[in-house]
Order: structure tokens, then C-alpha cells, then sequence
């Protein structure tokens, strides 16, 4: 399976129609992969919490609506990153935006959508302005071979709650797929818990961070792809806008599971 890593980088200065539409050109480029990944709030940006309301959209609205004409122009499936909707109706917390993450096939068709669970924020930022998700998220996407692989879905801060990943794991899950918009305070972490959950639960991670300056936050970068015995396949650099074009073995996976079965010792 050939996955196409999309490291965005930009700045705060970038209007959002503009990031957009570059973001489609870029996506234009990686016609002959099979699965294309954009970063967590790439459009709105993942921590200036002032745009959020202003650039909010719905599920079907205009962001949503050029994602779709880029998937199916590069012919590619197309985990856009995520985005701020606008949800219909206020949820539990009183909230109408969600940080939702979408994921469509190769004829633009909607395959899963993804609310983030685990809000960013201590008690500002997500908590204060979004609705957390309830879903745990795992879809069937087209392999490159005539399969199908199944890809769980999470965002940035899940990262750091193991717990989501045993339920997509318990759920058939062999890949996660992880955008984010992590800052470079941190990076360490981002490859580190991106490295666990791939050797803990025995599966493909592809990780896929933003690049750039967003609200005075300098990001991290570092998106990567690793293997479900740990092996890390590419890694980006720290600062720069950058494509990952890597070749996942997804047999590889089964084999390795096979000839190390530690998944079947759980006794939690």
C-alpha cells in the first residue's frame, strides 16, 4: 500500500481559502497512492481558538465539498485531516463545533467521519469551544491490491490515551491513522506514544503532524509511518513543509502478528 504523508506547513497569515485551495494542488501531486493523509485543523489552524466559530462549516459544507473533488481528481482515498463543523444542534457541553475528521474514497464518496474524543485544552481552547466525540471510529479502505485494510481513526491528544487504540484493536483495526497539529514543545512525545501504539497493538501507525507558526506556536512536524513491529519506514523533519511517500507491507502486519503473537497473552 503506497500512503502519502502530507506535512502542511503555513502560518497564520495564509487566508483559509487560499490554504485550501493550495492544499488541493498538493493533493493533485500524489495521484498513485492509494491513501492520502492531511494534518488535524489545517484550515482553521489547531491553535488559533479565535477562527473556530468564524471558519466553522457543516458536514456536507464547502471545505468538506473540496476535499471530495480533490480525492477523486488524484483518484486516491483521502483522509482529509480535520476540520471545524458546525454540528447541527448543540451537544451535552452546550457546544456546536466538533473537531471532525473525514475520510472519503476515491470517487469522493464519504467513507467514516471522526469527532475527536480527547479535547486539547485543559479547560480552554477544545473543552471550552467543542463538542468531544463518542465514536470509536474503524473503516474498511481500499488497500491498493484489490483488499480492503481496516483503519482506526483518532486525532492529535488521543495519542496519549492507549485505551482508544484497544478499541479499535478489539474493533479489527491493523492501521491507526493519527493527523495532528502538535507543537514542537513536545515532539518528543509525538514520536515516542506514535512508536507505542504501533508496537503494543501490532499496527501500521501513519502519523501526520503540521508544519509552520500557527497563533505563536511553533509545531512540530515529524509526521511518520510506522510499522506494526516498530520499525519506523519515514519520518519527516522537524520544521519544514514535506510529503511522505512510503510503501507499507500491510502482510507484513498479519505475518508479524502470526510469528509473534503476543495480542493473545492479554489477559485485560
Amino acid at each position: 500500500m503506497r500512503i502519502a504523508v502530507v506535512q502542511l506547513g503555513y502560518d497564520d497569515d495564509e487566508p483559509f481559502d487560499a490554504r485550501v485551495e493550495r492544499a488541493a494542488g498538493i493533493l493533485a501531486d500524489q495521484s498513485g497512492h492509494d491513501l492520502v493523509v492531511l494534518p488535524e485543523l489545517w484550515g482553521a489552524t489547531g491553535f488559533d481558538y479565535t477562527r473556530w466559530a468564524g471558519q466553522a462549516q457543516p458536514l456536507d459544507g464547502p471545505w468538506a465539498r473540496a476535499m471530495a473533488d480533490a480525492a477523486r481528481a488524484a483518484a486516491v482515498v483521502l483522509h482529509a485531516g480535520s476540520f471545524v463543523e458546525r454540528l447541527p444542534e448543540r451537544g451535552p457541553d452546550g457546544n456546536d463545533l466538533a473537531n471532525t475528521s473525514l475520510l472519503l474514497d476515491a470517487r469522493g464518496q464519504r467513507v467514516a467521519v471522526y469527532r475527536k474524543i480527547h479535547r486539547f485544552g485543559f479547560g480552554a481552547g477544545e473543552p471550552r469551544l467543542m463538542e468531544a466525540g463518542a465514536d470509536v471510529v474503524v473503516a474498511q479502505i481500499a488497500s491498493g491490491t484489490g483488499e480492503s485494510v481496516a483503519v482506526g481513526l483518532s486525532t492529535c491528544y488521543d495519542l496519549r490515551f492507549p485505551e482508544l487504540y484497544r478499541r479499535q484493536l478489539e474493533a479489527g483495526a491493523e492501521m491507526f491513522v493519527v493527523p495532528a497539529a502538535w507543537p514542537a514543545t513536545r515532539v518528543a512525545h509525538w514520536t515516542l506514544l506514535g512508536q507505542a501504539r504501533a508496537v503494543e497493538n501490532q499496527c501500521v501507525v501513519v502519523q501526520c503532524n503540521t508544519a509552520g507558526t500557527h497563533a505563536g506556536y511553533q509545531m512540530g512536524g515529524h509526521s511518520q509511518v510506522v510499522t506494526a513491529s516498530g520499525e519506523v519506514l519515514a519520518e519527516a523533519s522537524g520544521g519544514d513543509q514535506q510529503v511522505l511517500s512510503v510503501d507499507v507491507d500491510l502482510d507484513a502486519t498479519t505475518a508479524y502478528r502470526e510469528t509473534f503473537p503476543v495480542l493473545e497473552d492479554r489477559r485485560l
